[in-house]
């Protein structure tokens, strides 16, 4: 069993940053892929970014490519999302999950476990 615990959201102002983390507690001795996705109110969780465990295959969803940086810290069980230029359409739960192995699984039911999510809010 794995626990994800994401941490850094809060309230910003358009054309800010922050930088979210997931810390990860339990089975954290497997190779596993670390994402981001996020969930905006009325609207389906959708892929933000992926990196597998070694750092050497890094994916974005276009919509943050060039603002957003994925990166992780195996010696921590951490993850991070550091987040530039946001804008107001960044607005929704950010939540980290990782999927045991190597392979990058294509669609969010297919991850193993999830973080309890953390509040992104973008004022324009």
């Amino acid at each position: 069993q794995m626990n994800l615990d994401e941490s850094g959201g809060g309230l910003v102002q358009a054309g800010g940053s922050l930088k979210l983390s997931c810390v990860a507690s339990g089975r954290t001795f497997d190779t596993n892929v670390l994402a981001w996705f996020r969930q905006a109110p009325g609207k389906e969780r959708e892929f933000v970014a992926v990196i597998n465990w070694y750092g050497s295959t890094i994916k974005y969803a276009d919509s943050v490519k060039g603002r957003f940086t994925i990166s992780r810290d195996n010696n921590k069980n951490a993850g991070y999302l550091q987040m530039n230029n946001l804008r107001p359409e960044d607005t929704a739960v950010y939540y980290c999950a990782v999927r045991l192995g190597m392979w990058i699984p294509p669609t969010p039911e297919e991850y193993d476990y999830w973080g309890q999510g953390t509040q992104v809010t973008v004022q324009s």
